[in-house]
């Protein structure tokens, strides 16, 4: 008895020091704030020299874990300076804290979806293609009246003549849909009218895999058909051998694209362990090439490599989540996210090597360094990195005739910036690159329509935007 009463009055007397404690940290938030911010974001948070803080708008990253790395670490080509020396990890989120409670004290909401926008060459008319969705993550067309897009939880969504349909199509493969798992990218065989297959990615998890708590998972590709909102006559093209699932639920890619030859390509991220990106044994952290059929492709570059996965076009690739293929060239590009800095454009050729986790431009998001190599003979180097990341995903050239000027251009979307940037190449260099869309949502996916629209799938709000020219 007196052993309970003893563990009871601990309890509570450290129940009584966390609150004091994190009291305590509330008030010091006001202070930290007014000592290491107010001078550039102003004594009211509400700006000066840099942003106001109470605005709804985060340029940079509106998540927590984002506004933590930002003021931990800085953003140096933006004169931020980085806290990392000064402040302990409790003191920034003391100043989040603080931060959050003034913003909600004055109402801050993110304003609404633009209507126009202005760029360079375009003033640019935005509406609401579809709304009210779940984490949609990627958009393709059957025809001009019709696109499918997929919503991460396990929906594949209709829209119809510029109507979003109630019911989902049914008889969607299972998918796990958690943490960055679900449903993911969508694509149109470009022979529809001749054969009528729909190709999906998503995460696949080993069910009855003796109770683990955490069954394995991989990213799996599949193609169907779609007959009165039924998915029908389902082909798995690729599933990885289940001894080669992971348990980790991040990083699985994954975008589907067919080039003018005919070849289908996708990817599948490192799945967290970035080493098994450099293992050619192993499907993770690589570019696959299959035929349409899911069969191998004689002239795979790792076909006569012993012990290699055949369907391997390229590795050393962290995570891929754009992809896309040069109108012109027939050229494979793609975007992959870096860790902290280090995002990457990499014109994707067979048999390369990009380099994960051996060398990269970025370092581990608490900041510790994953390698100091930028360099090494055989493994290639981006067309273009960014750092710090804006976190790239979803990506297209543009094939349309609306905006004549943009033909052949690369659209990129960024999640944690919140971005569209048009890049313009020449060959394999980018000449120049241009922001067109920001702080609309997260840019999950950018996709040119058969009408010559842009369109934009953005997460938080779970909305597709469609972009057109004004006329003048």
């Amino acid at each position: 008895m007196k052993y309970s009463l003893s563990i009871s009055k601990s309890f509570v007397l450290a129940s009584v020091f966390l609150i004091s404690y994190i009291g305590a940290l509330a008030q010091d938030g006001a202070l930290l704030y007014g000592k290491n911010c107010a001078q550039c974001h102003g004594a009211n948070l509400n700006g000066g020299n840099a942003a106001s803080l109470v605005d709804g708008i985060w340029q940079f990253g509106a998540e927590d874990g984002y506004q933590f790395r930002n003021i931990k670490f800085g953003i140096a080509h933006l004169g931020m300076p980085s806290y990392e020396s000064t402040l302990i990890d409790d003191e920034i989120r003391a100043i989040m804290q603080y931060m959050k409670d003034q913003a909600n004290k004055v109402g801050a909401e993110k304003p609404p979806l633009a209507k126009e926008l202005e760029t360079l060459d375009y003033d640019i008319n935005v509406e609401i293609f579809a709304e009210g969705l779940e984490v949609p993550w990627a958009i393709d067309f059957i025809d001009e009246n019709t696109a499918l897009i997929t919503e991460r939880p396990g929906r594949l969504r209709v829209v119809k003549n510029g109507k979003l349909q109630a019911e989902p199509v049914n008889n969607t493969p299972k998918v796990l849909n958690e943490g960055q798992g679900g449903l993911l990218d969508v694509a149109i065989d470009p022979d529809y009218e001749n054969n009528d297959w729909i190709y999906l990615a998503y995460s696949h998890e080993i069910e009855g895999s003796g109770g683990e708590s955490r069954p394995p998972a991989m990213t799996r590709i599949v193609r169907g058909k779609i007959q009165n909102n039924t998915w029908t006559n389902q082909e798995v093209l690729f599933e990885a051998p289940h001894e080669m699932y992971r348990t980790t639920r991040h990083h699985y890619g994954c975008r589907i694209v067919f080039d003018p030859w005919g070849y289908l390509y996708f990817t599948i991220g490192d799945r967290g362990a970035g080493y098994q990106a450099q293992d050619v044994t192993l499907p993770n952290g690589k570019v696959h090439r299959i035929h349409k059929d899911g069969s191998i492709p004689e002239n795979n570059p790792f076909m006569a490599e012993e012990n290699a996965m055949k369907s391997l076009y390229s590795l050393g690739n962290r995570n891929i989540q754009g992809m896309a293929i040069h109108p012109e060239t027939g050229q494979l590009w793609a975007t992959e996210h870096g860790p902290m800095g280090g995002d990457e454009l990499n014109l994707i050729l067979a048999g390369k090597n990009y380099g994960w986790e051996t060398i990269t431009y970025g370092k581990n998001y608490n900041g510790s360094i994953i390698t100091d190599e930028t360099h090494k003979p055989g493994m290639e180097q981006p067309a273009l990195y960014w750092k710090p990341s804006i976190a790239v995903c979803g990506l297209d050239f543009y094939r349309g005739d609306l905006f004549k000027k943009w033909k052949n251009k690369l659209l990129v979307g960024a999640l944690k910036y919140e971005e569209v940037r048009l890049l313009s190449l020449e060959k394999d260099r980018v000449m120049h690159q241009e922001v067109i869309v920001k702080g609309q949502g997260r840019v999950r996916d950018v996709s040119t329509g058969p009408d010559g629209a842009i369109y934009v799938v953005l997460n938080k709000p779970g909305t597709v935007i469609r972009l057109t020219p004004k006329n003048k």
